[in-house]
């Protein structure tokens, strides 16, 4: 039978692992910089286990996202900067103060909650209280905290969220769908006239534009361009199935395009009969 081990196991280990004498020579040579790459890869490692609903798969993955942050925590704590108790004690005082209506006296303790508020409530304290703490940061822009390292896709739509929230938005789908049809337009004026660097600019503005869109539809842009990228690998693989595309000479496009929608129709059937 395995033993059920605890967070205290998983950091005695972290500090085994980075022991100067007895550790393992990966880890030892390893710095916030380098490990942050394994850190992202993680992150969707467990997005993909949500997307695929596998919470056998999604536990494991968790773990290996928990270990990430015991490493940064472990070169933090060797350099006397923080530990993970610190880690802890920050992200649950920075909750309690954002949920004054769960937590009115400040204190995790607080018994007493507003039932009252609603949810558009709850976002306004929210955002309120973010400008503050980012005020207090000295982060005085109001996008000065939108990180440079998130994904283009997901950056382009926390920019326009707090731009939103301080009244700078469309108030109606059909603007932001004309907008991208405005942008879509600047983007075949650029083709037309052949300049790359113009083109370049107009796509650009053309995806912000369609983020924008995801977001007034409540949808997350990043999730949607990942769905299509497994529609269209499951389609290609159909077709590759039907045609062995790897062992033959270069096909028509028509015939190409015939056995893609192929592919897509029996998509489409399957997800009905489903």
């Amino acid at each position: 039978m395995s033993k059920n081990y605890s967070v205290a196991d998983l950091r005695y280990l972290m500090a085994r692992l980075r022991d100067p004498d007895t550790g393992c020579p990966w880890d030892l040579k390893q710095t916030y910089s380098s490990i942050a790459a394994h850190t992202v890869e993680e992150v969707y490692e467990v997005v993909d286990a949500i997307e695929r609903n596998d919470l056998t798969d999604l536990s494991e993955e968790l773990g290996d996202l928990l270990f990430q942050i015991i490493f940064y925590c472990q070169l933090a704590e060797e350099q006397g900067r923080f530990d993970f108790e610190q880690v802890v004690s920050t992200i649950t005082s920075k909750l309690v103060r954002r949920h004054p209506h769960v937590f009115p006296e400040g204190t995790l303790e607080s018994t007493r909650a507003d039932s009252s508020i609603d949810e558009k409530q709850i976002k306004r304290n929210w955002e309120s209280i973010k400008q503050q703490e980012r005020q207090q940061k000295g982060k005085v822009g109001i996008l000065d905290d939108v990180p440079l390292a998130l994904p283009a896709l997901s950056r382009a739509a926390k920019l326009q969220k707090r731009a939103a929230s301080f009244g700078f938005d469309w108030t109606e789908v059909d603007d932001v769908i004309a907008k991208v049809g405005e942008e879509l337009d600047e983007l075949q004026y650029e083709v037309d006239r052949g300049d790359q660097p113009s083109r370049e600019d107009e796509l650009g503005d053309l995806i912000f534009a369609c983020v924008n869109l995801a977001r007034h539809l409540s949808i997350d842009p990043e999730r949607a361009l990942a769905r299509a990228n497994n529609k269209f690998k499951r389609r290609f693989e159909s077709m590759d199935s039907e045609l062995n595309l790897k062992n033959q000479q270069p096909y028509a496009i028509d015939i190409l395009e015939k056995a893609w929608e192929k592919a897509k129709k029996a998509e489409n059937n399957s997800d009905s009969e489903a």
